[in-house]
């Protein structure tokens, strides 16, 4: 069964284009290895941090929507705890509606 995410993640300000396009590959890489599909990829470029995270002002925002089995969440999380590019991340389980029971005809 697979679930639908959504992963936000702020890397260090002063990482280049190259070197942001090389974490963001790396990452969903590892999301599809863990069995993830679907992942849309939106950098959201670098913005103004509300509060300093680890003595940076800025930082560089991606988003990632896919969907992935459960299982998958912690190993991902844990690689970028462990990563020096990473300086925050968050993933939500997202709400996905149901489809709508069809209309049952009223008759008078």
């Amino acid at each position: 069964m697979t679930t639908v995410y959504e992963t936000m993640y702020i890397l260090r300000p002063e990482l280049g284009e190259e070197q942001v396009e090389q974490a963001v590959t790396k990452y969903a890489n590892f999301l599809r290895e863990q069995g993830a599909e679907n992942i849309e990829i939106q950098n959201r470029g670098k913005r103004r941090l509300a509060y300093e995270i680890k003595r940076h002002r800025d930082g560089i925002y991606i988003q990632f929507n896919y969907t992935a089995p459960p299982t998958a969440i912690a190993p991902f999380e844990r690689s970028m705890r462990l990563s020096e590019e990473v300086i925050r991340y968050l993933t939500i389980k997202q709400d996905v509606p149901l489809e709508k029971p069809a209309a049952i005809p009223v008759t008078a």
